[in-house]
Formats: C-alpha cells, structure tokens, sequence
C-alpha cells in the first residue's frame, strides 16, 4: 500500500498537448517515470488544444506523485498506486482516462512518448508511440491538381488522420513494464465516459472555441452536441461510444483497436 499525502493526490500541472501528450510525473514502487510529448504547430489553419497557461504552485509528497491535466485522471492514477501498483500502471491508467476528460488532446486516437527511469537499476527507456502515416499516404495528398496546399486538408478532413499510438504504447509499456492487469487500469476510464463527467471552465471554453468544428460533424454533434448546443461548465458529459470502445480494449487489448 503507498502511502500519499493529500496534497500529491491533487497534484496537476497544465501545458499544451497534442494527442495523448499528457505529462505525467510519477514515483512508486521504486520506479519513476515521467511521460511527455511535444506539440507541433500546425502547418495551417488553426487548432485550439488549450486557451491559458496556469501556473500551479508546487506541492510535495513522501512516496508516490500523479500529475496530468486533469484532476479526474489524476485521482485514479494516485488510487492505482495506493493499490500497490507502480509507476507504469498509474500512467496506463491516467492515460485512459485522459481520453475520456480531455477530449480535445488526450485521446486514444493520438499518440505520445513515455519516458522511463527504474529506480532500481538505473536504465532509462523510452517509448515512442507517436502517429505514423497510414499505408495509403502520399507525397502530394494535400495539394489540389494545379500542385497547390489545400487549405485545412491536412487538419480537418479524414486525410489529416495518422494511424494512432496511444492504444498501442500503453499496452506495450504495461506488458513490458508494469504490474496489473489491463481491464482492472481501463475501468475507471470505462465508468467516466459511460456515467460522465463535469465539464470545467477550460474545456468549455474550448468547446465554444471549436464550436464551428465540432458541430460540422455528425460523430461530433453526436457527442458534444446536447440538444443543439455545446456542453457548459459544470454539465455532464457521457461519451458511451467511446466507453464501449475503452472497455474492449481492456478485454482484448490493441487487437481490438487496431484488427
């Protein structure tokens, strides 16, 4: 059992992210980790993943710290390791659930880096699991006949799309580096898109910010869509989709993702 102060258990910290480039910053089991991604300015167009940059004050704990961008992700990440879990199973764990409280960036359709340190051995690793481009890509797939970029392709139609990460880093580093098992780390995730979440101020904000684009699109207007208008601070916001797509992933594992 890990033994963490109150202050670690509300530990977050807030920065620009792409995809599933949450940081987390943990220490349990003798093993600490810190993943981290960098976000690419996009090349046109314009994409809002966040609105302010908050700073936090520091906090401090004894044995065990979760931080990401979100306080509902942290929580189940802080409760992984008073369950004796380590350092990978919280950030398996933080990283599902991301997908659920942070839809604008920390999803299962993106991708991201996980950066290792084993307390025990010493040996840093890292893991890659960034986007790749899909089988069909091609050189000139974003311009038009005349050889020209057509304006937002490359960021809001179904080319922008690479083949996704996420699924696949978190299962490799659970396999390869962590402790518990699959379904029991998803499940939380799996509870938070089925029973839904408070919407904050920034993720609303956000939604008014992306209005234009997430109305534009059936699949959107059927999650952020809530009889005709975007979801405000302090509503639910339930994504069951998404919850059966998380819990067969916990069942099966990248296969179900990616087969």
């Amino acid at each position: 059992m890990v033994d963490l102060s109150t202050a670690a258990r509300r530990a977050r910290r807030l920065l620009p992210v792409s995809g599933l480039c949450a940081a987390l910053a943990l220490l349990a089991a003798g093993m600490p980790l810190a993943a981290a991604a960098q976000a690419q300015p996009a090349a046109t167009g314009h994409v809002d993943y966040d609105l302010e940059d908050t700073i936090i004050h520091p906090v401090h704990a004894l044995h065990g710290m979760v931080s990401s961008e979100s306080a509902l992700a942290s929580d189940i990440g802080v409760e992984v390791l008073r369950k004796g879990g380590n350092a990978v199973d919280a950030a398996v764990a933080v990283g599902f659930a991301l997908a659920v409280t942070m839809p604008n960036s920390g999803n299962i359709g993106g991708g991201g880096f996980m950066v290792l340190h084993d307390g025990r051995t010493g040996k840093d690793t890292a893991i890659d699991f960034r986007e790749v481009a899909p089988a069909g890509a091609t050189r000139d797939m974003y311009l038009d006949a005349a050889g020209n970029v057509v304006q937002d392709k490359s960021l809001f139609t179904q080319a922008a799309i690479g083949v996704p990460g996420t699924v696949a880093g978190l299962t490799y580093a659970l396999e390869h580096y962590g402790t518990m098992k699959r379904a029991d780390l998803v499940a939380p995730a799996v509870r938070l898109a089925n029973n839904g979440f408070p919407v904050g101020e920034t993720l609303a904000g956000l939604f008014v910010a992306e209005r234009n684009h997430l109305m534009a699109w059936e699949g959107t207007r059927k999650v952020f869509s809530h009889a005709g208008r975007l979801p405000v601070a302090g509503e639910l916001l339930r994504n069951p989709d998404l919850g059966r797509s998380l819990a067969l992933i916990g069942r099966d594992g990248a296969k179900a993702f990616y087969d």
